[in-house]
């Protein structure tokens, strides 16, 4: 039998830290990136309230749903709750005027934000408008840290085209993408100026569009069909940046197989039920990031864009090593997959999260998403059309306690979903 190949990587890109600086393909020499402040440890703390900020492609609604159905599903011990704030067309300035009302009201203790691409008008840089995307980007967080709220200050993504609903957009694609390329380094020299973390979704967006393009053609475009909001692997990839800019660790847990005494033990979120010939059933309360199968060529798959960045590596470790192996090869069972190793591969551990893409915490993990994505798409309707509708205008008040009910409810449909999963590993010797 073969052993596994190490898929999911484009062969023309070596997958880049967020935070890193990169050294920059010759075509892409014009851009030129501050180094980013790196987040040395996890932000997130116990009973944490995350605010996820930003314009139409935060309430698009998926980078968001990812990262709370991340933080929900791998971080469950954490019991982070989490509200949506995207609002189209939104720019920094427009945001601070809402802060107090829409945002702070609610007290949250962290926050991502995502601005910028309204904010530069779809122009050629220019000094006066990036002047005032400074001082407002600036002013949210002075808010934000004035009631002791942690803040992750996110740059801009990149543009695929010159939008054409946009009509008093100028210059070429590039143009714009230098300009946003500024405003990124704007928010680099904020965070270091504020003391506040930074979460680059420019860079790892840039450079995974340009190998894209290399790989597959002109059609894959990872800021979206319309050249600026994402399809699923662009969301993927500022899911990527986000956390890194909230300094997760990705140790989601592991298991280990001695096969000398037929016993196995799992540590951080699994424990062990049982194990019978090589059979281990596990108990999981902590689940890995496991969206399922899609197709690696295609903008608007997930999995396209875990082939983009080194989301698995970095953010999303779940092992299995085996100790005292007595064969030369062995194939891992997990759900219907089957894949074969070397033992000296299975000594140092495979990442089961990576290798396995159509494991059995995939449904777990899909429930989450879905209770997430409603509860999500309740918190636009509640801010947008009721806060800020004819309800809100006659009881601001009475609004907002009316709708805190229905948040609550789905709020506890996530917790219902947080509940502890078997599922079995089988290991059999390759003759």
């Amino acid at each position: 039998m073969k052993r596994f190949p190490w898929l999911f990587a484009f062969a023309l890109i070596s997958p880049l830290s967020a935070q890193d600086t990169p050294t920059m393909p010759v075509e892409l020499a014009a851009y030129t990136l501050a180094p980013a402040p790196k987040t040395p440890s996890q932000l997130l703390k116990k009973g944490d309230r995350l605010a996820i900020c930003g314009d139409s492609i935060t309430e698009q609604r998926r980078y968001s749903v990812l990262l709370e159905s991340y933080i929900t599903a791998c971080y469950p011990d954490l019991d982070i709750t989490c509200r949506h704030y995207g609002w189209s067309g939104q720019t920094s300035g427009g945001f601070l005027n809402q802060m107090k009302s829409d945002v702070l009201r609610f007290q949250p203790t962290i926050a991502t934000t995502c601005y910028g691409m309204n904010d530069f008008r779809y122009v050629p840089f220019d000094e006066a408008i990036a002047a005032e995307y400074r001082k407002n980007q600036s002013a949210v967080i002075d808010a934000f840290q004035g009631i002791g709220c942690r803040v992750v200050l996110g740059s801009p993504t990149i543009i695929d085209s010159v939008p054409s609903w946009v009509k008093s957009a100028k210059g070429t694609q590039q143009e714009l993408n230098l300009c946003l390329s500024q405003y990124r380094n704007i928010d680099v020299e904020i965070a270091n100026s504020k003391n506040t973390a930074f979460a680059d979704n420019y860079t790892p967006m840039l450079l995974a569009d340009f190998a894209a393009k290399k790989k597959f053609g002109p059609h894959f475009k990872v800021a979206g069909k319309d050249g600026v909001h994402p399809g699923w692997a662009g969301h993927l990839i500022m899911t990527y940046g986000l956390l890194k800019g909230l300094g997760v660790d990705g140790d989601l847990g592991s298991v280990t197989y001695d096969e000398a005494s037929g016993k196995a033990t799992a540590v951080n979120g699994h424990e062990v039920v049982s194990t019978e010939k090589g059979k281990i059933t596990i108990r999981s309360t902590r689940l890995p990031f496991s969206p399922g199968p899609g197709a690696t060529d295609n903008a608007d798959s997930i999995r396209a864009g875990l082939a983009l960045v080194p989301f698995d590596d970095e953010l999303n470790r779940f092992l299995f090593r085996m100790t005292s192996p007595k064969a030369a090869d062995y194939t891992i069972t997990w759900g219907e997959q089957s894949r074969t190793y070397s033992a000296e591969q299975l000594m140092k551990g495979i990442n089961l999260a990576k290798d396995f893409d159509n494991n059995p915490l995939v449904p777990a993990f899909k429930a989450i998403c879905a209770a997430v994505s409603a509860k999500q798409t309740y918190e636009v309707l509640h801010i947008q059309k009721l806060i800020h509708g004819a309800e809100g205008e006659a009881d601001l008040n009475g609004t907002f306690a009316l709708t805190e009910k229905v948040h609550d409810f789905l709020q506890k449909a996530i917790l219902a979903e947080k509940k502890p999963t078997l599922h079995e590993i089988s290991i059999a010797a390759v003759p």
